[in-house]
């Protein structure tokens, strides 16, 4: 079925949220009406009725001629480049999981290889309707005050109904170089190339990320939009093609993508399998339910092998504490969800890695980095207020998925808490789709609440929506 809605449609769909918006008595909390969600954040089970958003999951429209589309924005990544790959186009960025939507990226951020050239997905929406705290929808456009504080706000300024973004032109395969470095000077020298010249020994770098498994092992993936040779009598150069009898590696089938990194130097995949290679098996923690095991791999549906499918069973148990009440009986100590992505400076990433290894110690940990866009050339990055990175600075994202046992004597969050506090050491910021637990002060300079204060005056003065505060950080 088609993702391509239209605008009759999506005027329809607008005009049904805005009447189940205006039905929530004035004092109940707002929400969206929607079952599944990539936050890992406790939420509280609320069965009261939420905003209609069944209507606003596709793409209205894309121009394929001036590279923008018209997006919903509760559609989902995975949606949005099935309805834009087949013209040779994608998003800017492209988040790495599949059930991301457009406007959580957005109003939630994210990330993912493309990002140390083209910055963060609210960096290349050039327009975008929200629905506010006052009931009204208004279209803003970059300078705006609410479109300005609008990423990293989750919700807290209104919800978006549509987007209209830039896509870039991409061909139907992509080109792997996985390097290795033992030092991690050396790959933080190797990023600061690789931003700075886009390109590494000669070749052009598209993509750029890397995954940590220890002290001494870690890789950069250097990725190249690649010209498809096998229907073409093209010639190129060595280092602008593969071989035109080279088959795309499967990771959906094979084994999991990350294992691949230490096991060839090259790889050649498809555009449309690269963007979801970390989405089949959720990074690596899928091997929390044995899918690193050829055995159990090959018994597990292709269709389950997706995040939104893990994600689901972590809910369940989380629910229900099955595996807790068992480790409890084997006499095991409890564990601290450890579940964050954070950026520091470059130039401090061996400092936090090697801290991080010391206090935390889980592996492997992705590595992702970006700078704001430049979108006309050197100096025309700008700042966003509600998540400051500094403009011409290159950052990494680190991101890292798991539980830690508790120490005795500690408590459930106190290794959280010291993430939050050597990142912030660092001049870094934390994603707050996970779980938080900056004091309110702090919370409030991290994140300029003074400034979407200000924003929420405007937009929504009796306060009906949730803040940012009390939607990100978890109560103790």
């Amino acid at each position: 079925m088609s993702v391509l809605v239209g605008a009759p449609a999506h005027e329809e769909a607008v005009r049904r949220l805005r009447a189940s918006y205006a039905a929530i008595p004035p004092h109940a909390p707002v929400r969206l009406a929607k079952r599944t969600s990539n936050l890992f954040r406790a939420r509280t089970r609320d069965r009261a009725p939420g905003l209609d958003v069944s209507g606003l999951s596709g793409v209205v429209s894309v121009d394929v001629a001036g590279r923008t589309a018209d997006v919903q924005g509760m559609c989902t990544y995975e949606d949005l480049v099935d309805a834009t790959l087949p013209h040779g186009l994608v998003p800017y960025v492209v988040p790495q999981l599949r059930t991301i939507t457009l406007g959580g990226a957005v109003t939630g951020l994210g990330i993912e290889s493309t990002s140390f050239r083209n910055g963060l997905p609210h960096e290349s929406v050039v327009e975008m309707d929200v629905l506010c705290g006052d009931g009204e929808v208004r279209t803003v456009r970059p300078g705006d005050a609410l479109f300005d504080a609008f990423p990293n706000s989750y919700g807290s300024l209104g919800y978006a109904t549509r987007l209209r973004i830039l896509l870039e032109p991409v061909p139907g395969h992509v080109a792997l170089r996985h390097v290795r470095f033992e030092d991690l000077d050396a790959l933080t020298k190797a990023v600061a190339v690789v931003v700075e010249q886009r390109e590494w020994d000669g070749e052009r770098v598209d993509g750029l990320d890397g995954v940590v498994f220890g002290p001494g092992e870690a890789y950069l993936t250097l990725a190249r939009w690649a010209v498809s040779t096998s229907s073409t009598n093209e010639t190129h150069s060595t280092n602008e093609t593969h071989s035109t009898n080279e088959q795309p590696s499967d990771y959906t089938g094979m084994t999991p993508y990350y294992r691949s990194l230490q096991q060839r130097e090259r790889d050649l995949l498809r555009t449309y399998d690269y963007l979801w290679r970390w989405d089949t098996d959720w990074f690596w923690c899928s091997g929390a339910f044995g899918l690193d095991n050829p055995r159990v791999r090959r018994l597990w549906p292709r269709r389950w092998r997706r995040s939104d499918v893990y994600h689901r069973l972590v809910g369940l148990e989380h629910r229900f504490g099955v595996v807790a009440r068992i480790d409890r009986v084997r006499g095991r100590p409890e564990r601290e969800r450890v579940i964050q992505d954070v950026e520091v400076p470059l130039d401090r990433l061996p400092e936090f890695l090697s801290w991080f290894e010391e206090h935390v110690g889980m592996r492997p940990v992705w590595l992702c980095p970006l700078r704001l866009r430049e979108p006309a050339g050197p100096g025309s990055a700008r700042s966003w207020p509600s998540y400051p990175l500094s403009v011409g600075t290159t950052y990494v994202n680190v991101g890292f998925w798991g539980t830690v046992p508790i120490a005795p004597g500690a408590g459930d969050g106190d290794v959280n808490r010291a993430v939050e506090a050597e990142v912030t050491r660092l001049g870094g910021h934390k994603s707050l789709y996970s779980d938080s637990y900056y004091d309110r002060a702090t919370f409030a300079s991290l994140y300029d609440v003074a400034n979407l204060d200000r924003v929420r005056e405007l937009t929504d003065p009796d306060h009906r929506l949730t803040g940012l505060y009390e939607k990100a950080v978890k109560r103790q």
